[in-house]
């Protein structure tokens, strides 16, 4: 059965010690996000979102303080027009902007994590598997890898030219030793 993959990027102030709430009250919620703290949600570039995206997330949440609330003044305010411009690229490059979601989680309401993140993983599953038509190898998001290089082949000694290989001196390290 399909299980959606969720980044979560959350301020370590409000919407992270929710979760922590929410976790500490034994409150039981899907295991399909994946935390990653920040100071503020205004630290979130749009880039950290594309990113993640392309490594494969089915969706991705943004949790900060209340508007109003921020420690650091307006960083909330920054993260809500940033969240805005964001939908409207996804919405260009033909990903659904209801995979890209924002909520307000105050420190204390361990409880309304625990409906959002609910109710988004039931929205992402909806929605499926995010298939952003990359070329590239499955298991890496659909990022291309970059090609390997072609060693040239040198034929110095029948060239008479010198080997641009380096002699380091060192000595092969001795196999590890098995545990008796």
């Amino acid at each position: 059965m399909y299980e959606p993959r969720i980044v979560c990027f959350f301020c370590k102030w409000c919407t992270y010690a929710g979760a922590d709430l929410a976790g500490t009250s034994r409150k039981q919620y899907p295991p399909n996000g994946v935390v990653v703290r920040v100071n503020c949600s205004g630290r979130i570039d749009p880039q950290h979102v594309l990113w993640a995206f392309r490594e494969g997330a089915d969706g991705v949440l943004i949790g900060g303080c209340h508007p109003g609330d921020c420690h650091y003044q307006d960083g909330n305010y920054k993260t809500m027009r940033r969240v805005t411009f964001l939908k409207r690229m996804l919405s260009d490059m033909g990903i659904e902007p209801e995979r890209l979601r924002l909520e307000w989680i105050s420190a204390a309401e361990g409880e309304k994590l625990v409906h959002v993140m609910s109710d988004f993983v039931d929205e992402v599953k909806s929605l499926g598997a995010l298939e952003l038509g990359l070329t590239g190898e499955k298991g890496n998001g659909g990022a291309a890898k970059a090609p390997a290089k072609k060693k040239p082949a040198v034929k110095a000694k029948a060239a008479g030219k010198k080997t641009t290989a380096k002699k380091t001196g060192k000595k092969a390290k001795p196999a590890a030793r098995k545990a008796r």
